[in-house]
C-alpha cells in the first residue's frame, strides 16, 4: 500500500488580512507569505468544492478582494 501523502503546510496567515486590498497587490502579497496557489474569481462564479491545501481564494470585485478563503 502506498503511503498517505502529507500535505504541506499552510502560511499562518489571517484570509482576512486581504480583504479590502487591491486584487492584484493580494495576490503578490498572499505570495510573498508562503501560499503556492492564489485564485481570484469573480462574484457567483461557480467553483468545485474540493479542499487544495496551500491554496488562497480570492473574490474580487471592481479590482478589490471583498472575500477570501483557504483551500
Amino acid at each position: 500500500m502506498a503511503p498517505i501523502p502529507t500535505p504541506p503546510t499552510e502560511p499562518q496567515d489571517s484570509p482576512d488580512s486581504y480583504v479590502g486590498l487591491a486584487a492584484d497587490g493580494a495576490e503578490r502579497q498572499a505570495r510573498e507569505r508562503g501560499w503556492s496557489t492564489v485564485r481570484s474569481l469573480q462574484p457567483g462564479t461557480i467553483i468545485t468544492m474540493e479542499y487544495l491545501a496551500g491554496r488562497l481564494n480570492f473574490e474580487v470585485e471592481e479590482g478589490t478582494v471583498t472575500r477570501c478563503w483557504k483551500g
